[in-house]
C-alpha cells in the first residue's frame, strides 16, 4: 500500500482544536448530501454509497440526509439556499456537496436569484474560510494530461484557496441605472489573511517545506496587504521556504514546471482560476477533490461543475467525489486508514485499466471504459475485497 501525500493534512493544522472519539468506538456521523444541480445527484450518491460500505466493514454509522441548494433549490423555494439546508448543514458532522448551476443563467444577467448565490451564502454562513484543493497525479492518468510525462512526474500540490472573502463578497458591487458601468469590490483584511496563512505554514512543515503565495502585489493595494501580511505570518515559521510570485507569472509555472510547488496559498479570485487551470495537470476536472473548511462543519466536493449536458446520461466521473469521501473521513473525522481505504480502491480501480470517458485515452479498451455507475461499483467492490479479513 503506497500512503498518498495529498492526505497527510494533519488536523491540528487546518482545524481547531476540538476533541476526538477514540477511534477504538463505532463512531456514529450524520452527513448532509446537497446534491445541488446537473449531475450533482449522481456523483453524491457514490460518496454515500462509499461511506455506507466504509461504515459497514469498519463498523462505523453513517447517516444521511438530503437537502436543496441551487438551481433544483430555486426551483422548489425560489431560494438557492433556503433556511432548512443551513439547518441541515449547521446540525450536520460533515456536508458532501454535489454542484451548483444551470444553463438557463448563462446568458441572462437579468436573473437577480441565482445558483451560485447559494454556495457563496453557505461558504459565509458556515465560516468555511479555507479550501483545500489537492493536486495529485495517479501515474496510470499521466496520458491524460496534454502535458509530458516527464513534467507530471511526482506533481504533489496543495491549494489553500482563501473561501469567504475578496472579491465574490466584496461590497459595492452594483451596475449604474443605464447598465453601462458596473462596480465589484475587492477587499481583504489582515485577519482575513493571517487566519489561512497560519494553516498554509503548518501544513508546508508537515510536507515539503516550500510554500508559494499568489497575489497582484505590483497593481493591486489588496495583494499588498496580503503579501505583507503572508511575510509577517512566515516569520513564526522559519522552516517553511517562502516564495512570492505574481499571478500571471504562477498560470505559466503551474504548466511550465508544477514540481516546484509545494503549498500554494492565494485569495478567493486567483484561486478559483488557477485550481481549475491546474486540473489539467491532472486530465481532468472530474478527478479532483476538495473540502472546504473553517471552525465548524466542513463541506467536501468535487471541483468539478454541474455539467448539465452530460446529467442523467451515467458518463459522468464519480472519483472526484468519492475522493472528496477520503478527504471527509480524514479530515472531519480523523479516521486515516478509512480514508487511505478509499484512496486506494480508486487508485487500483485505474491501476486495473478501468476509466470514465473523460480519463480514457487512445490505449484504454472499449470494454474498461465505465459508467458512473459501474465505475462506482468497481471502487465498492475493491473497498470489500481489500477489507474482507478482520479489521
Amino acid at each position: 500500500m503506497v500512503e498518498h501525500n495529498f492526505l497527510h493534512v494533519f488536523l491540528n493544522t487546518i482545524l481547531a482544536k476540538r476533541e476526538y472519539v477514540n477511534m477504538k468506538n463505532k463512531m456514529k456521523k450524520t452527513i448532509t448530501i446537497l446534491p445541488g444541480d446537473g449531475i450533482g445527484k449522481e456523483v453524491t450518491q457514490w460518496g454515500a454509497a462509499v461511506l455506507q460500505t466504509i461504515g459497514q466493514v469498519f463498523d462505523h454509522e453513517f447517516t444521511f440526509q438530503e437537502a436543496a441548494i441551487g438551481h433544483h433549490a430555486i426551483e422548489q423555494y425560489n431560494n438557492p439556499l433556503p433556511d432548512e439546508t443551513i439547518k441541515a448543514c449547521q446540525e450536520a458532522d460533515a456536508i458532501l456537496l454535489g454542484a451548483v448551476g444551470h444553463p438557463i443563467y448563462d446568458n441572462n444577467p437579468s436573473l437577480k436569484v441565482r445558483p451560485e448565490q447559494g454556495l457563496l451564502k453557505l461558504r459565509k454562513t458556515l465560516g468555511l474560510y479555507t479550501n483545500l484543493r489537492p493536486i495529485y497525479i495517479f501515474d496510470e492518468l499521466q496520458a491524460a494530461s496534454s502535458l509530458k510525462a516527464e513534467v507530471l512526474k511526482d506533481v504533489d500540490i496543495l491549494f489553500f484557496r482563501e473561501l469567504t472573502s475578496g472579491i465574490y463578497f466584496g461590497a459595492p458591487r452594483e451596475r449604474s441605472a443605464d447598465r453601462e458601468r458596473a462596480i465589484d469590490t475587492l477587499v481583504y483584511t489582515k485577519m482575513e489573511v493571517e487566519r489561512i496563512a497560519r494553516k498554509a505554514f503548518k501544513a508546508a512543515e508537515t510536507r515539503r517545506g516550500i510554500l508559494h503565495s499568489i497575489d497582484k502585489a505590483n497593481v493591486l493595494e489588496s495583494s499588498r496587504l496580503w503579501r505583507e501580511t503572508v511575510q509577517e505570518v512566515s516569520k513564526d515559521f522559519p522552516k517553511v521556504k517562502l516564495n512570492h510570485m505574481y499571478v500571471d507569472n504562477a498560470a505559466m509555472q503551474l504548466i511550465r514546471d508544477p514540481r516546484q510547488f509545494d503549498v500554494i496559498l492565494t485569495g478567493n479570485m486567483f484561486g478559483d482560476i488557477l485550481t481549475d487551470e491546474a486540473s489539467q495537470i491532472v486530465g481532468s476536472l472530474g478527478m479532483l477533490p476538495s473540502a472546504s473548511v473553517g471552525d465548524q462543519v466542513g463541506l467536501y466536493e468535487p471541483i468539478h461543475g454541474s455539467a448539465p449536458d452530460i446529467a442523467g446520461k451515467n458518463i459522468a466521473n464519480p472519483l472526484a467525489t468519492i475522493l472528496s469521501v477520503a478527504l471527509m473521513l480524514d479530515i472531519a473525522f480523523d479516521l486515516k486508514k478509512e480514508s487511505q481505504t478509499v484512496f486506494d480502491a480508486v487508485n487500483t480501480v485505474l491501476k486495473n485499466g478501468f476509466r470514465t470517458y473523460d480519463i480514457a485515452d487512445a490505449t484504454t479498451s472499449e470494454n474498461q471504459i465505465l459508467g458512473t455507475n459501474e465505475m462506482g461499483e468497481q471502487v465498492i467492490a475493491l473497498i470489500k475485497e481489500t477489507t474482507a479479513v478482520p479489521i
